[in-house]
């Protein structure tokens, strides 16, 4: 038998039906292609997003100067340390020696400066705290060791701790010149007093060595005084340079204040305005160089007894004027061997005539009662003799008046 295909017959409804499969089968397959080409171009675009993002700023910590530079030796002390930041904040410093000794400092404007000097002969650590630009921390130490001079510079402040009397000026002594008025500036700027009750008075400079304030007239009784002495790191002489501070001071105590008369030969002493009583005495020989010096002095030191040579003023062993002997009851008034003592060898003369080598003689219960009354820093004034007390001779500030002593400053 003859079978014959069978042929399917579209009408127009079903061909269109066909021809949208068809179209939606091509648009299946176009979509495919173009999802997985993004989807490998995408892997690609997200792995360069991703590095970009894991990237960070460098730090910027703070850039710093700092004088002296590290690893600086022979550095002078008066060569102040500073820091300072050409780049972000200084946080904080410290300036240590080898002990732990700090220096002090301020921080003003952004600029580290110390206020103090620094030691001779000293090795000292700069550690500086910082924070950069953008906030970043950092630290920075270095090191540095000062000069060591041919001469360390010492220096005391006599009286220190004692009552003295009222014409005791306050006193800084070296132990070795001052060589010039700009190293006696920078000590006298160095230095500040303070009295209580406020006293006026000024610092002056009695010789090389001897730095002094004397109140314009004497001192009121119980007045306290303090000497601050912030002298480390000054210098006085070529290569000399101070290594330490000193701080001292003294009460002052009654105003004991004697009057001698080289013509009448007798000594009148008061205290607080009062006459105790009046002592005969026989002072220098008229004759140089035994004659006693007229001016205001102040009893420098007092000793229970002292052996007086000649020889240590001039009169050497062999002359008819030698002498020396063991003396008791001691008020020194000069460097120049000058002294209030008991004399019982000149009793006899005592009141009527001038016959020792330039000293006070009293009688030997005159010379125990005037000792145990006076201190270093009593007044006694001379009149009666033409050879004139020179202020280098002791403790001469009171023979300058109160305008010509502020002439003594290294500052006038």
């Amino acid at each position: 038998m003859l079978v014959r295909p069978t042929h399917r017959r579209f009408t127009p409804a079903r061909l269109a039906l066909v021809v949208a499969a068809g179209l939606l089968a091509a648009s299946t397959a176009a979509c495919s292609a173009v999802s997985d080409a993004v989807s490998v171009g995408g892997g690609s675009s997200s792995g360069a997003s991703a590095g970009s993002s894991s990237s960070s700023p460098t730090p910027q910590p703070a850039e710093l100067v700092i004088t002296p530079k590290d690893g600086a030796a022979g550095v002078k002390p008066s060569s102040l340390v500073t820091v300072s930041a050409r780049s972000g904040t200084i946080e904080k410093v410290s300036v240590r020696d080898a002990k732990g000794h700090a220096i002090d400092g301020d921080l003003t404007d952004g600029v580290w400066k110390a206020t103090q000097r620094t030691k001779p002969a000293t090795s000292y650590t700069v550690q500086v705290s910082a924070k950069g630009v953008d906030g970043t921390p950092s630290t920075e130490r270095t090191t540095f060791k000062t000069l060591t001079p041919k001469t360390v510079a010492t220096y005391s402040m006599p009286y220190t701790g004692s009552t003295v009397g009222v014409g005791m000026p306050a006193t800084i002594q070296f132990d070795s010149q001052v060589t010039s008025k700009a190293y006696r500036a920078q000590v006298q700027k160095s230095i500040s007093i303070k009295t209580s009750p406020k006293t006026a008075g000024s610092w002056g400079w009695l010789d090389n060595r001897q730095l002094m304030w004397r109140p314009k007239s004497y001192w009121k009784p119980g007045t306290k005084v303090t000497i601050t002495a912030d002298l480390t790191g000054v210098q006085t002489g070529p290569s000399k340079w101070v290594a330490n501070n000193l701080t001292g001071g003294f009460t002052v105590g009654s105003s004991t204040i004697s009057y001698v008369n080289l013509a009448t030969h007798e000594m009148r002493v008061t205290q607080n305005g009062r006459t105790l009583r009046t002592v005969p005495i026989s002072a220098g020989q008229d004759r140089m160089p035994y004659i006693t010096r007229s001016g205001t002095k102040v009893i420098i030191e007092k000793q229970p007894s002292v052996i007086m040579d000649s020889a240590t003023s001039g009169v050497p062993k062999g002359s008819p004027d030698y002498y020396r002997e063991k003396v008791d009851w001691d008020l020194r008034l000069t460097w120049t061997g000058e002294y209030i003592h008991s004399a019982p060898w000149s009793v006899y003369a005592q009141g009527r005539a001038n016959v020792s080598h330039g000293c006070v003689n009293v009688g030997p219960s005159n010379a125990i009662w005037m000792y145990n009354l006076s201190k270093p820093g009593d007044v006694v004034k001379f009149t009666g003799s033409s050879r004139q007390f020179l202020p280098t001779e002791g403790i001469g500030v009171w023979q300058y008046s109160y305008s010509q002593w502020k002439q003594q400053s290294a500052l006038a």
